[in-house]
């Protein structure tokens, strides 16, 4: 199958590699498309903790199964689905506490050090792998991934209803947060983001308050504020703007040597929340029912698809911050400018 390889930090090539072949309790599936997010480059470079290289990225996946291993049941050829893409050691503390998703082996497919879906087919273990309805969209399902890391960042979030959420970001990440909030009980949402193309895909997916600056919103504090950017400049706006026995969230993720200013006098005085969330943990059935329920407006959010052999051409666009959701589609011959 052709794949692309990440060599070695920095390194990339289109190789043919041999098809993936299922283990007892693993499923192979043709790949439909896999989106490409921040993780991606921060593996490309090197800066993720503990990836080893050579390594197929790619996380975000839909696609259909065209094998099963010998003790599958739950699934079969020809099923659609999606893939949760952490595994952990299932035996250290965080495991056995119900916190897998802080397991300091954890290991994401595509990330960490198991091939990813940037490839024409994916071998995953079956407890990883969730059956779509036949009449969801493959291409439009590779967004479940993200929408398990959100709904995750709302399971940690303490919050009320009838609560002002300020979201800062308008990418994947921050459009679903803010798409969520109405759910969670908010009263009103507001993103702001220095892109007027992401400013126009937060009013396409209606989002009513969008703005280049907080500072042009009706009010100057908010009861929720949730950082998607993982930039210290928009972490140090965000914070002072909540609301005193507020929260704020960092959802965005930062490089890991960066330092934000902020006052404890008033995280103390004012009885802050300050909240942090890490990828998927038991989210993943959840965000498929949720997709499915048509909790998100995906068609605005996906701009662009790539084939294999425009692979870098999408990872530098990503880095330029062009378009919305950029996808590969690793079995398409086109690429192609979806909105």
């Amino acid at each position: 199958m052709r794949a692309i390889v990440f060599e070695a930090p920095g390194e990339l090539a289109l190789r043919d590699v041999a098809d993936p072949a299922p283990g007892p309790r693993e499923v192979v599936i043709q790949v439909a498309a896999v989106g490409i997010c921040g993780t991606d480059t921060h593996v490309f470079d090197g800066e993720f903790e503990g990836t080893v290289f050579p390594l197929i990225p790619g996380h975000e996946a839909s696609g259909v199964v065209v094998e099963v291993g010998s003790e599958v049941t739950s699934l079969a050829v020809g099923e659609h689905v999606v893939v949760n893409p952490s595994t952990t050691c299932g035996e250290c503390e965080f495991c056995l506490n119900g916190k897998s998703n802080l397991c300091r082996s954890w290991n994401g497919l595509g990330v960490v050090a198991s091939d990813g879906a940037a490839a024409q087919y994916l071998k995953a273990p079956v407890s990883n792998v969730f059956r779509l309805k036949p009449e969801t969209d493959l291409h439009q399902a590779a967004l479940v991934e993200p929408l398990a890391c959100a709904i995750r960042g709302y399971d940690i979030l303490p919050r009320k209803m009838g609560e002002h959420y300020l979201v800062y970001g308008s990418g994947t990440m921050g459009l679903l947060m803010a798409q969520l909030a109405p759910r969670a009980g908010a009263a009103s949402v507001t993103i702001v983001d220095l892109s007027p193309a992401r400013r126009e895909a937060a009013e396409e997916v209606g989002i009513e308050h969008v703005y280049t600056s907080a500072d042009e919103a009706d009010r100057d504090q908010w009861d929720v504020v949730i950082d998607c950017t993982g930039v210290v400049r928009a972490i140090e706006d965000g914070l002072p703007r909540v609301k005193a026995g507020g929260t704020f969230q960092h959802f965005g993720v930062a490089p890991a040597e960066a330092k934000a200013a902020y006052s404890p006098f008033r995280v103390y005085r004012d009885e802050l929340n300050i909240v942090g969330t890490m990828a998927v943990l038991n989210t993943f059935g959840r965000a498929v029912e949720m997709f499915e329920a048509g909790a998100v407006r995906s068609v605005p959010m996906i701009s662009h698809s790539f084939t294999l052999d425009d692979y870098a051409k999408a990872l530098e666009m990503f880095r330029e911050g062009s378009g919305r959701k950029l996808q590969i589609r690793p079995n398409d011959t086109e690429s192609k400018v979806l909105r």
